[in-house]
């Protein structure tokens, strides 16, 4: 039984406030910093409190967007940041769920040699393929599209690992049962290990879409079209313009930057913490 210790109690509380205000602080500061002109924010004292050009500065930003980035308004890169971490963590997640459907319940020859072919590849980041991979991409005429943004970075060794080691767990009754029943092999995947996998979907889903929505190397080498630029390649421009940097547009930008992130967490949080703790199991 843990004993119930007041001044324990206050150090424990003490200490997660204060690492909460301590994470918190930049996010606070940025917000801060969104509200004023950017002329206030090059001079010391920095401000701690809003400014009172708030709504001008998000108006501008969304609405007819910041030269240094072509003058494309905001929405547009949250639209192509959106898509991107949607395609990216959709298609590694079917991709994945159909290869570690295959491996584990299809006999065929070199089965496992394939298997860890496909695991070899974690030693294989992006930026060690990117040549190759941007060849493939021109070849086919994928350069500034959104196909290409997205299927180059949609197989993921990671996840499929992490599903066939799910379904490794799966009772040999319930295949067994599923047969007796006649169900097919689609049948089976789709009315029996979809449902049971939603909450690893869950949990996946989260990671691969802040994977996406974080990715800057690949879009900044495809794109060259300002009506593909994401939302990172956007940040990155305003603080490398040609003119001294626009932090009250940068910051700004930040912010709105993370709110889709923000919104999927809380929105697929039971899910995903389910999904965590059942893998455990």
């Amino acid at each position: 039984m843990v004993e119930n210790r007041p001044v324990l109690s206050f150090l424990t509380h003490a200490v997660l406030i204060f690492g909460v205000a301590f994470l918190c602080f930049p996010v606070w500061m940025a917000l801060v910093a969104s509200t004023h002109e950017g002329s206030e924010l090059t001079r010391a004292p920095l401000p701690v409190w809003f400014g009172d050009q708030g709504v001008v500065n998000y108006t501008r930003l969304i609405g007819e967007g910041i030269p240094a980035v072509g003058g494309v308004p905001l929405g547009r890169m949250l639209w192509n940041s959106f898509v991107m971490a949607i395609g990216i963590s959709v298609g590694k997640i079917v991709i994945s769920l159909m290869s570690a459907y295959a491996f584990v319940y299809f006999r065929f020859p070199g089965r496992m040699i394939f298997f860890w072919l496909i695991f070899i590849t974690l030693m294989l980041p992006v930026e060690v393929r990117i040549l190759p991979t941007y060849d493939v991409v021109a070849r086919l005429g994928m350069l500034n599209s959104h196909s290409g943004l997205i299927v180059p970075l949609i197989a993921s060794a990671t996840a499929t690992f992490l599903f066939r080691q799910f379904f490794l767990t799966i009772p040999d009754e319930l295949v067994e049962a599923a047969r007796i029943d006649r169900a097919g092999p689609i049948r089976f995947f789709w009315d029996i290990l979809l449902p049971l996998s939603k909450t690893n979907i869950a949990a996946l889903f989260i990671i691969l879409f802040i994977y996406g929505w974080n990715q800057y190397l690949w879009p900044f080498l495809i794109t060259t079209d300002t009506d593909l630029y994401t939302i990172v390649m956007g940040i990155q421009r305003m603080v490398n313009s040609e003119s001294r940097p626009i932090w009250d547009a940068i910051m700004g930008t930040a912010i709105l930057a993370m709110i889709p992130p923000v919104i999927v967490v809380l929105a697929m949080q039971r899910l995903f913490v389910k999904g965590l703790v059942e893998s455990e199991k």
